[in-house]
C-alpha cells in the first residue's frame, strides 16, 4: 500500500499546483518579483523533472508495469534533488516566495515532500513554520509535510492530509485528537477535514 498511498498525494500535489499557476497566471504581473530569479528558475526544473518521472510512474502504475529500475530511477532522481535543495536551505535559509516567487516556493516544497530523507524532512519543519507565520509559504505546505514526517515516523497526523486506498475507498491514516482536526486546520487556513475528504472522492471518482 506505500506506492498507493504516495501515489494518491504525489498526483493530487501535482495537480494542486498545476491548477493554482492557472488560476494566478493574469495576476504574475502585479506580484513582486522574485529576489533570486536564477535560483527559482532552477527550482522549476527541478520540479518539472520532479513531475514528469511521477507522470510517468503513475501511467506505469495504471499499466502495471512499474519496476524496480524504473523505481531505482526515481529515487535517485529524489535523492539528487534532495542534496541540491539542502544546500540551497544552507545557502540561503528557506526559500519562500519573496526569494523565489510563489510557484518557486511551491516548487522548493514539493521537492522536500517528495524526499526520501524522513530527518531532513523534519529538520525543515521549523523553517516551514516560521516561513509560514512569515507569509512565505501556504498553510496547505505545512500540513502536508507535518503530517508526512508524523506518518513515517508511525505517528498520528495532526491536520488528516494523508490517506491510502483500500479496495477502492480513501482512508486516512490516523489523527491525533480528530475531534480538534478542523480548528487545527482552520488555524493554518484550510478547510474542514469532510470538504477535503470529498474532493478526493470526486477527484479520484472514489466510492463513499
Amino acid at each position: 500500500m506505500k506506492f498507493i498511498r504516495s501515489g494518491l498525494m504525489l498526483l493530487l500535489l501535482a495537480e494542486g499546483i498545476l491548477s493554482f499557476a492557472a488560476a494566478q497566471q493574469s495576476q504574475d504581473l502585479l506580484r513582486p518579483k522574485p529576489g533570486n530569479p536564477v535560483l527559482r528558475s532552477e527550482l522549476l526544473a527541478m520540479r518539472d523533472r520532479d513531475q514528469d518521472i511521477r507522470n510517468e510512474w503513475i501511467r506505469r502504475m495504471s499499466a502495471k508495469s512499474v519496476d524496480s529500475a524504473f523505481v531505482a530511477q526515481m529515487n535517485a532522481l529524489d535523492s539528487t534533488n534532495t542534496q541540491r535543495v539542502k544546500a540551497i536551505i544552507h545557502e540561503f535559509g528557506w526559500p519562500g516566495t519573496s526569494l523565489v516567487g510563489q510557484d518557486g516556493a511551491e516548487a522548493a516544497f514539493l521537492i522536500v515532500q517528495h524526499s526520501p530523507d524522513t530527518s531532513f524532512q523534519k529538520s525543515c519543519l521549523p523553517l516551514l513554520t516560521a516561513a509560514f507565520q512569515g507569509g512565505e509559504v501556504s498553510g496547505q505546505d505545512l500540513a502536508l509535510l507535518t503530517d508526512r514526517v508524523l506518518v513515517r515516523e508511525g505517528k498520528p497526523q495532526l491536520y488528516g492530509s494523508q490517506a491510502k486506498l483500500v479496495a477502492g475507498r480513501l482512508v486516512l491514516d490516523p489523527i491525533e485528537d480528530q475531534a480538534s482536526v478542523d480548528k487545527r486546520r482552520a488555524s493554518l487556513g484550510l478547510p474542514p477535514l469532510s470538504e477535503y475528504l470529498e474532493f478526493l472522492k470526486q477527484l479520484y471518482h472514489l466510492k463513499d
